[in-house]
This record gives structure tokens, C-alpha cells and sequence, in this order.
């Protein structure tokens, strides 16, 4: 099973945890795990593998305020020497509640180093404080579903996307996500539908665009090979063509 590749948060506009009109950018899926994806639904060739975009915390300051999601600061020395004298009272932990982007930001480098079950046991734990409250946290919704994804819980992502496409049919990001989900199940006809609506949402959408384009050829090379099964001539070697374009598009 291949993990879907996508871009780090944010891209082009700052968290905003809460909207009943999101308009924030969610991470964008990068062109070639479409491809990976439903290639690995189509007979023609073996299945290939894809990695996540790394992340992590930037160390820290003195200056900097840290939160309960930060470890504790290595200490040594005489400020070693001195909680030696204090261990018999009380601990004090001065870090601050994190605040929702905190939160977010900090989902997302889990998100992007790989470490997907810690994530989202983090992203329950937040839906769980938050319900009730008024507005959506369009983003965690976004990172729930790539967390399922990840976790190869695809139905449960497939529902949170089409939820999303309900709710928010301006964002075109869970559109694109959940063309690459269709496409991971072999459902081209369905991939492309999604992608019409995440154009039609943003038709400045440059990784929708050439996803489209991908699916196109993927519907081509269906359409040649059954072509094949039935005899017409050529058409073993038109699907071969595509079939080596679309694997060098992956690559690109």
C-alpha cells in the first residue's frame, strides 16, 4: 500500500483552526503519488513506493516561550546542582497551554516526519476538547483524513473527505485528496469527477491540473487494454506507449 505524499502546512496563508468559511490553503497533494496510486490499481507493472515530506521542532532559545508540547529543557550544571536541593518539593511545569495553532503546527511535523499513529492519537485527543464548540477546525478535519489515509484506514479518510466536499466545496484540496483515494481502489471514473470539482473550485489549482492529466492517460490505457482483450489490432502497443509516459511523469 502506498503512502500518499503531501506538501507541509502552511502554504500560502496562516493557520486559522476555526472557520464556517474556511479560507485557508490545506496541504496540497504532489502530482506523483496520484500517479503511484493508481498505477498500483492497474495491471501494468508492480507496485512502487513513496515517502513523506520530513519535518521536525527548531530548537529552541532562551527567549522562546515553550509549551506542553515541547520536552522539558536539558539542564546541567549549578541549575543541575540546584534542583538536586529541590527534589523533595513539588515539581512546577511553567510551560504554557499551547494554543489551537500550537496544536495544528505541531500535528503537521508529526504528520510530516512520519510518526502518523502519534498524530493522530494527538488529533482525537483535540477533537475530543473541542466538540461542542462553536465553528469547524477545518484543518484538523484535513489532518484526521491524512492521518487515516496514512494509517491505511481509507474508508474513514474517504468519509471525513467527503464530508469536507459537502461542508467546504471551495476548498479544492479534499476534492484532489479524494481523487488520489479513488484512484488508489482503481475508480478513475470517480478520480476524475473529484478533480472537475477541485478545478472548478480553484482552476488555478496547478497540481489538480496535472493530476487531470494523469487520469486522462490512466483512462486511456484502460480504454487500449480492453481494447487489446478484444483483438484490435495496435492497440497492445498504444498502451505500452502510455504506460511508459505515465511512469515517466512519476519520476519528473
Amino acid at each position: 500500500m502506498v503512502v500518499v505524499k503531501y506538501s507541509k502546512w502552511p502554504r500560502h496563508a496562516p493557520v486559522c483552526p476555526f472557520s464556517t468559511e474556511p479560507h485557508v490553503t490545506l496541504n496540497r497533494l504532489l502530482r506523483p503519488s496520484l500517479i503511484i496510486a493508481a498505477l498500483a490499481a492497474l495491471p501494468v507493472g508492480g507496485a512502487l513506493g513513496q515517502s513523506m515530506g520530513g519535518g521536525g521542532n527548531l530548537p529552541y532559545s532562551d527567549t522562546e516561550t515553550r509549551t506542553k508540547l515541547d520536552e522539558p529543557r536539558p539542564e546541567g550544571g549549578w541549575k543541575a546542582l540546584a534542583n538536586l536541593l529541590e527534589a523533595l518539593k513539588p515539581g512546577v511545569d511553567t510551560r504554557l497551554d499551547p494554543t489551537p495553532s500550537q496544536i495544528a503546527a505541531h500535528i503537521e511535523r508529526l504528520l510530516n516526519a512520519g510518526k502518523t499513529q502519534e498524530a493522530l492519537e494527538m488529533i482525537e485527543k483535540r477533537e475530543a476538547a473541542i466538540k461542542g464548540q462553536r465553528g469547524t477546525d477545518v484543518q484538523l478535519m484535513f489532518q484526521h483524513a491524512r492521518a487515516l489515509a496514512a494509517l491505511d484506514r481509507v474508508p474513514e479518510a474517504m468519509d471525513i473527505y467527503r464530508d469536507m466536499t459537502t461542508r467546504f466545496p471551495e476548498l479544492p484540496e479534499p476534492w484532489n485528496n479524494l481523487a488520489v483515494l479513488y484512484a488508489q481502489q482503481g475508480e478513475l471514473d470517480q478520480a476524475q469527477s473529484a478533480l472537475e470539482m477541485a478545478l472548478q473550485a480553484d482552476p488555478q489549482y496547478a497540481e489538480a491540473r496535472a493530476n487531470m492529466g494523469d487520469i486522462q492517460l490512466m483512462l486511456a490505457l484502460r480504454t487500449y487494454q480492453n481494447a487489446a482483450k478484444q483483438g484490435v489490432p495496435g492497440t497492445n502497443t498504444k498502451a505500452r506507449e502510455i504506460e511508459n509516459m505515465l511512469k515517466e511523469s512519476q519520476h519528473r
